[in-house]
Protein backbone atom coordinates (compact mmCIF):
# COMPACT_ATOMS: atom_id res chain seq x y z
CA UNK A 1 0.00 0.00 0.00
CA UNK A 2 2.65 2.58 1.05
CA UNK A 3 5.12 1.63 -2.04
CA UNK A 4 2.03 2.56 -4.37
CA UNK A 5 1.48 5.79 -2.46
CA UNK A 6 5.86 7.39 -3.20
CA UNK A 7 5.19 5.81 -6.83
CA UNK A 8 2.53 8.17 -7.31
CA UNK A 9 4.47 10.84 -5.81
CA UNK A 10 7.40 10.18 -7.58
CA UNK A 11 5.23 10.28 -10.73
CA UNK A 12 3.44 13.37 -10.24
CA UNK A 13 6.41 15.05 -8.83
CA UNK A 14 8.38 14.19 -12.30
CA UNK A 15 5.15 15.47 -14.33
CA UNK A 16 5.67 18.38 -12.02
CA UNK A 17 9.28 18.81 -13.23
CA UNK A 18 8.76 18.53 -17.03
CA UNK A 19 5.36 21.11 -16.75
CA UNK A 20 7.67 23.49 -14.87
CA UNK A 21 9.84 23.02 -17.82
CA UNK A 22 8.09 23.84 -20.62
CA UNK A 23 5.99 26.38 -18.79
CA UNK A 24 9.51 28.39 -18.41
CA UNK A 25 10.44 27.83 -21.64
CA UNK A 26 6.70 29.05 -22.58
CA UNK A 27 7.86 31.89 -20.43
CA UNK A 28 10.80 33.40 -21.78
CA UNK A 29 9.85 32.10 -26.03
CA UNK A 30 6.70 34.92 -24.93
CA UNK A 31 8.94 37.06 -23.77
CA UNK A 32 11.53 37.18 -26.59
CA UNK A 33 8.32 37.72 -28.86
CA UNK A 34 7.31 40.61 -26.79
CA UNK A 35 10.72 42.59 -27.16
CA UNK A 36 11.32 41.95 -31.15
CA UNK A 37 7.92 43.54 -31.49
CA UNK A 38 7.86 47.20 -32.66
CA UNK A 39 4.37 48.00 -31.52
CA UNK A 40 2.03 47.45 -28.44
CA UNK A 41 0.25 44.43 -29.19
CA UNK A 42 -1.92 43.13 -26.70
CA UNK A 43 -2.27 40.00 -27.37
CA UNK A 44 1.16 39.72 -26.69
CA UNK A 45 1.57 40.85 -23.51
CA UNK A 46 -1.03 38.56 -22.25
CA UNK A 47 0.06 35.50 -23.45
CA UNK A 48 3.39 36.51 -21.78
CA UNK A 49 0.76 36.75 -18.22
CA UNK A 50 -0.27 33.92 -18.88
CA UNK A 51 2.92 31.87 -19.38
CA UNK A 52 4.65 33.41 -16.29
CA UNK A 53 1.33 32.90 -14.34
CA UNK A 54 1.25 29.41 -15.13
CA UNK A 55 4.86 28.75 -13.95
CA UNK A 56 5.00 30.85 -11.17
CA UNK A 57 1.38 28.72 -10.07
CA UNK A 58 3.54 25.80 -10.67
CA UNK A 59 6.64 26.64 -9.20
CA UNK A 60 4.70 27.66 -5.34
CA UNK A 61 2.83 24.34 -5.87
CA UNK A 62 6.14 22.71 -5.86
CA UNK A 63 7.25 24.37 -3.03
CA UNK A 64 4.57 23.28 -1.52
CA UNK A 65 5.21 19.95 -2.11
CA UNK A 66 9.04 20.66 -1.25
CA UNK A 67 10.27 19.24 -4.68
CA UNK A 68 13.48 20.39 -4.51
CA UNK A 69 16.24 19.03 -6.53
CA UNK A 70 16.19 15.67 -5.72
Amino acid sequence: MFKRKSKLKREYDERLRSLMVETRTEWEQAKVIEQHLDDYDQEVIIRRKIAESKHFYLYKEAKARKLGSE
